[in-house]
């Protein structure tokens, strides 16, 4: 008898039955095949069906208890809707199980490709994410271009590696290796040389006698034991910059190397941070005003900090009622860590949810766009031409520093909300 795979049927029918004896499960079987036959014809017959393969396996559980018996009948199958339902329904013609008096009902017939479609659906969301997510943002690929630039800058100073400022720069860098010179190229430092090993050259030496010299040294004993050899060696330091305990200068980050330099010291104070035992030493436990580095500075952030947020006064939502606000806070907190945007009407009821990256096209193409909610930070930009598209309330994570935002407009974030 050929059997219909799961994953070839349509539909499963699905029905509940109660017996008023004890009966097993062939019993339930034997009814079904048995009390249907012939009522739809011959071809409609369910050992056919099953025989070609358009009804599959019937599944049958039960339990009984009290002398009473009661349980669930399922029966996949290939045919149509209209021919599902016929069969269904014959199940419910049966009335007798074995010796006992029975009722059969019909909870339903499942479509089986809708739960697929779901599935396929959600799956398709899940893949989705991840291909937007992997999807490098334009700054990011422009900073990889920029850092290869900057990279393929490496020049040589007397035999050692150094950055294309160095000649030109009055004060300059002196780190470890040509690691550590690479890396803060790539974050825009280029008045840079590497001593390449705990011996200290001459030419480092003979920089010194003319340039304003900062060593930036790995947080670790060997930072120490390089920073003993230049002073041993007559290297004319006035500041010593060390990355993060326990941490080397190729390791760090952009945020990390920025704040090490500001927060370098004099090299006073650095000599008598090397008369303490290194186990009960940590960066920054300098006492010494720090002295920031001149030469290079950490680009200002455009976005407001969150520090810098909470002591901004709220901007109060112009004509919103508090049932809007409180709506418009919850579009916003669904959106978190989505990289989408809403565009709503009038009513606040959505338009359509795209990509942060397609805000604009979409606020373009969209009519009738009232208010847009987006996973990102709220710029200038942004808010000239949602003030072009007629647009009324932009709502964003964060909020770029000092925009000018018009008074026809509301441009708020969640705090704003809240």
């Amino acid at each position: 008898m050929a059997k219909l795979a799961q994953a070839t049927s349509k539909y499963t029918i699905v029905a509940r039955f109660t017996a008023s004896g004890v009966i097993d499960k062939p019993d339930v079987i034997g009814a079904v095949f048995g009390q249907t036959e012939g009522l739809l014809g011959a071809d409609m017959d369910l050992r056919e069906l099953q025989r070609t393969g358009r009804i599959g396996r019937i599944e049958v559980s039960l339990k009984s208890e009290g002398g009473k018996s009661e349980g669930m009948i399922e029966i996949p199958s290939s045919l149509d809707a209209s021919e599902t339902a016929l069969i269904a329904a014959t199940l419910e013609t049966i009335e007798r199980i074995g010796p006992c008096e029975t009722k059969i009902t019909v909870d339903k017939v499942e479509d089986v490709r809708s739960n697929k479609r779901k599935y396929l659906v959600e799956r398709a969301k899940d893949l989705l994410s991840q291909l937007e997510d992997k999807m490098p943002e334009r700054t990011e690929m422009m900073e990889e271009v920029v850092g290869a630039v900057r990279t393929s800058e490496v020049m040589s100073y007397k035999g050692l590696p150094c950055g294309p400022d160095l000649e030109v720069s009055e004060e300059i860098v002196v780190c470890e290796g040509r690691a550590d010179v690479l890396k803060l190229l790539r974050n825009g430092i280029k008045n840079t040389i590497a001593v390449e090993g705990t011996s200290v050259p001459d030419a480092v030496v003979e920089l010194s006698k003319r340039k304003s010299v900062t060593a930036f040294l790995d947080g670790d004993r060997g930072g120490d034991l390089i920073l003993r050899e230049m002073v041993q060696k007559g290297v004319e330091l006035e500041f010593v910059a060390r990355a993060p305990y326990g941490k080397e200068v190729e390791e760090l980050t952009k945020k990390e190397i920025y704040k090490s330099l500001r927060e370098r010291v004099t090299i006073e104070t650095a000599r008598r941070d090397l008369e303490k035992p290194f186990e009960d030493r940590t960066r920054g436990n300098y006492t010494e005003e720090k002295t920031p580095l001149r030469a290079e500075r950490e680009p200002e952030s455009k976005e407001e900090s969150a520090e810098e947020e909470a002591q901004r006064p709220k901007r109060r939502p112009a004509g919103m009622t508090e049932e809007n606000v409180a709506r418009l806070k919850d579009v916003l907190d669904g959106l978190t860590g989505t990289r989408a945007a809403y565009l709503l009407d009038a009513r606040l009821d959505v338009l359509g949810k795209i990509p942060t990256k397609e805000v604009f096209n979409a606020m373009r193409e969209v009519d009738g766009t009232h208010t847009v909610v987006l996973d990102g930070t709220v710029d200038q930009k942004l808010i000239n031409f949602a003030k072009a598209q007629n647009v009324r309330n932009v709502i964003g994570m964060k909020l770029e520093k000092r925009v000018r935002i018009p008074r026809t407009m509301n441009v708020m974030t969640a705090r704003d909300l809240a």
